[in-house]
This record gives C-alpha cells, sequence and structure tokens, in this order.
C-alpha cells in the first residue's frame, strides 16, 4: 500500500516535481547533477533521492529525513542533504533549497580570483534585491562535512552561496522563490560571461544601497 500524505505535503511533492522537471527540461541541471529540499510544516525536510535526474522525480518516492538526518522514508536521500540541514538549522526563514550544477554558475565558480564575500559585483539590480551579496564557499569535495561547516556559519547572513568548482546553492521562504532567485543569479552570470572583458558600468553604492533599503 503506498504512503499516504497530508495535502500540503502532497503539494510540496508535486512541485518538487514539477520544478526539477522544468530545471532539466529547459538545461538547468544534466544527468543527476543538483538537489532540492523543503522544509515540511512538521519540520521535516523533503528532498531528492541520491542519484536521481531532476527531469525523472517520482513524488512518491522523494526522501524525507528529520532535521537531524535520520531517513525516514522515500528513497535514500543525496549526500549533499547534509549541507541543506545545515542551511535549515541556522536560518529559520530558509524553507527550501536548490543546488544546481548550471552552466554559467558553474563556470563562473572556477574562476580564480572572485570575490569570496561578494562573487558578483552588482551591475543589475535583481541580485541586489533578490539575494543580496553571493559569497564564495570553498572547494571541498561533494558531500564533505566541512562545506556543511562552512555553509553554517554564513547561513544566518545570505540568502545564495557559490561553491567554488561546484555551482551555486539559493535558499528561499517557498522552493519557487529559491527556484526563481537562482534562475535570476543563472542569467546574470551568463550576462558576465557575455559581456566579457567590456568596459562595464557598475552599480554605485548609493544605487546599491537605495535597492537593499527595498
Amino acid at each position: 500500500m503506498s504512503e499516504s500524505f497530508s495535502l500540503a505535503e502532497q503539494q510540496a511533492r508535486d512541485e518538487m516535481v514539477r520544478l526539477g522537471a522544468s530545471f532539466f527540461q529547459r538545461g538547468y541541471a544534466t544527468g543527476s547533477a543538483g538537489n532540492l529540499s523543503v522544509r515540511l510544516d512538521d519540520g521535516n525536510l523533503l528532498a531528492t533521492p541520491t542519484g536521481s535526474c531532476l527531469g525523472e522525480l517520482q513524488g512518491d518516492r522523494l526522501a524525507k529525513v528529520t532535521p537531524d538526518g535520520e531517513w525516514l522514508s522515500g528513497d535514500k536521500p543525496s549526500k549533499e542533504i547534509a549541507f541543506h540541514r545545515a542551511l535549515y538549522l541556522n536560518n529559520p526563514d530558509c524553507k527550501a533549497v536548490v543546488h544546481l550544477h548550471s552552466h554559467y554558475l558553474t563556470a563562473l565558480s572556477c574562476l580564480q580570483g572572485l570575490d569570496p564575500e561578494n562573487c558578483i559585483r552588482p551591475f543589475t539590480p535583481y541580485v541586489v534585491m533578490r539575494v543580496g551579496d553571493v559569497p564564495v564557499v570553498p572547494y571541498y569535495k561533494p558531500g564533505d562535512q566541512r562545506l556543511a561547516e562552512d555553509l553554517a556559519q554564513l547561513a544566518p547572513r545570505y540568502r545564495a552561496f557559490l561553491l567554488a568548482n561546484h555551482g551555486p546553492v539559493v535558499v528561499g521562504k517557498s522552493l519557487r522563490e529559491a527556484a526563481d532567485n537562482t534562475e535570476e543569479l543563472e542569467e546574470t552570470a551568463r550576462l558576465i560571461f557575455t559581456l566579457g572583458d567590456r568596459a562595464i558600468r557598475y552599480l554605485n553604492d548609493a544605487e546599491v544601497a537605495e535597492l537593499r533599503s527595498r
């Protein structure tokens, strides 16, 4: 007999399947790369299973874990659930996490000389309004506990992060918000590579301050 879910949990499962498929179909995710999670009303986490393709998620097979990492049901969760948990535990506003290996943000994460406190110097208003500064987390192999430890330290102050040589992590008050903000970051990274060595008119401090005051 299949497990029954509350209406809210079923809606969360349906949305994760829908957004995962959207990411995959539009090229934001390839193969089995990337993972998504949502904090349910009971405090438990719903996450994409290990090795799963975001384009082929099945709602009743999504992994459910406790905030402490105990696997409750569904398929085995991704090994990267540890850093998802670190974000939830250290930011009470975090209700969803999106981690992708999207093309332009992953390319950006491989560059040397990025500002570790904010890797995207503002030149359009949208990243400032949606996520603010985007710190760079040093490179660790996928699943390394130090990744969770670093994100735990940054979680109270930021809503998006760039994992060096790896890709973006974005949190939100909903999965939809986290997904939208991830796409905004990816588009901004695409603009960075499109502009290349051309002289960029960056936003000045007053302009950034005005946007942040909103």
